[in-house]
């Protein structure tokens, strides 16, 4: 394997999951669409980067080029986010934000020590009572059908503020995920059809390969590259 993982649920209201990995070796590797937007801190050989990633909208081709380097992520739930970093603006994007130091880092003035994977409940509860970090709250019950008295321009104006993306393209990236851990535990494809959602094979074919990068039958062969998926929901908005 490429990487050595492991992920935890937060006791924060507005993460969704932290994971860790290292590399444990070179190779290439599939980076899949995901729809929530996450902070990422790098570190190899004692030099260390954060990176604020934005959601992704299709399945991006990755090469692991050093061995050794370990990462860990805070993937923020539905609703979160950054005032002064919009999300729209992050749709396919990365950004490094600049180093204070060799163990800190700057955030709107300030230095920031960087987090690791034991404090980041921590480093997320700093963010938020110094509100640099929100949540919209209706978001989330949107998302799981919740009736609300807003105009559906006015929830969707708001989606896109809070998420970067549509209700619909969210609905559609975490479908195929969905449909990938289903495949990843031995789910026939029809029934992965059926299960998930799609209209027929062909559909369940074409979502695959543009988001995941891969076809059904790619996927329970677990062939070449891996993917980097963090695939961790078992239904969706459940």
């Amino acid at each position: 394997m490429l990487f050595n993982f492991e992920e935890r649920l937060s006791d924060s209201p507005f993460v969704e999951r932290i994971w860790w990995a290292r590399s444990e070796r070179t190779g290439d590797f599939l980076s899949v669409a995901a729809s929530q937007w996450e902070m990422v801190v790098s570190t190899y050989q004692d030099e260390t980067t954060i990176t604020v990633r934005g959601p992704e909208t299709k399945v991006t081709s990755m090469q692991v080029n050093l061995v050794g380097g370990e990462f860990f992520g805070i993937i923020f739930k539905y609703g979160t986010f950054m005032p002064h970093f919009p999300v729209g603006d992050l749709v396919d994007r990365d950004l490094d934000l600049p180093d204070a130091s060799s163990k800190s880092f700057w955030l709107n003035g300030s230095a920031w020590q960087f987090p690791n994977y034991e404090n980041a409940d921590t480093f997320v509860e700093r963010l938020v009572r110094e509100d640099l970090l929100i949540c919209d709250s209706i978001i989330g019950p949107v998302l799981r059908g919740e009736p609300q008295e807003l105009s559906p321009r006015s929830i969707q104006r708001r989606f896109v503020q809070a998420t970067g993306l549509t209700q619909g393209f969210i609905r559609k990236i975490e479908r195929a995920r969905y449909a990938t851990i289903l495949l990843q535990q031995g789910i026939s494809i029809l029934d992965t059809v059926e299960l998930a959602g799609y209209s027929d094979q062909a559909h369940l074919t074409r979502a695959l390969k543009q988001l995941i990068g891969k076809t059904p039958n790619q996927i329970i062969n677990k062939s070449e590259p891996e993917q980097l998926s963090l695939l961790f929901k078992t239904e969706p908005f459940s």
